[in-house]
């Protein structure tokens, strides 16, 4: 079954992205991405966007449509990719990267500071702390890079990198919602 998701701003508002019903796949709420993008609004013209467990790709593709110079989407489920890709080539999205692997074996790879991280992993699976300190720890972060955490919102996040400031938090049902800011050491 196919689902549709409307992007909320930029170049492709109001065009819709199909979205594959698959288990785990919780496409980001278009209020919580549109508070996101409220917060990032300053942050996307021209960066260099990672979105980490991209499933729906909402994240991705609203980050592209608002002006980000690449995104990088890594998802594993190959339904999941074929949409993505199908999606992308819709939107004539040539800024986006779609990288069909596993999260962590993308991480163990040779790294790319990007300055936008999107870090929305399946829930129930303690997937967000050690993927957060893969990105400070291999070198996936810019300086001052800006991380976007979505997890269930009993997940108490502990063992995050000390230098990332908590910017914004922000709590909507089940679902918690977090931008950090990389802290140069």
């Amino acid at each position: 079954m196919q689902n549709k998701l409307r992007i909320i701003g930029g170049e492709w508002r109001s065009r819709q992205v199909n979205v594959v019903d698959a288990p785990g796949l919780r496409p980001t709420p278009a209020r919580v991405r549109e508070t996101l993008f409220n917060w990032l609004q300053y942050d996307l013209i021209g960066s260099r966007c990672l979105d980490l467990f991209a499933g729906s790709g909402a994240l991705g593709f609203e980050a592209a449509s608002r002006g980000a110079k690449a995104v990088v989407q890594v998802e594993n489920n190959p339904l999941a990719c074929r949409a993505l890709k199908e999606n992308a080539v819709a939107l004539g999205a040539r800024q986006i990267k779609l990288v069909q692997m596993d999260v962590f074996r993308y991480l163990a790879g040779n790294a790319e500071p990007f300055d936008l991280v999107f870090l929305d992993p399946p829930f129930a699976q303690a997937l967000v702390v050690q993927t957060c300190q893969w990105l400070e720890d291999k070198g996936w972060l810019s300086s001052d890079a800006k991380i976007y955490v979505e997890a269930e919102s009993v997940l108490k996040l502990e063992g995050l990198p000390e230098n990332w400031q908590l910017l914004k938090s922000k709590t909507a049902g089940e679902v918690a919602y977090r931008l950090f800011q990389r802290v140069d050491r």
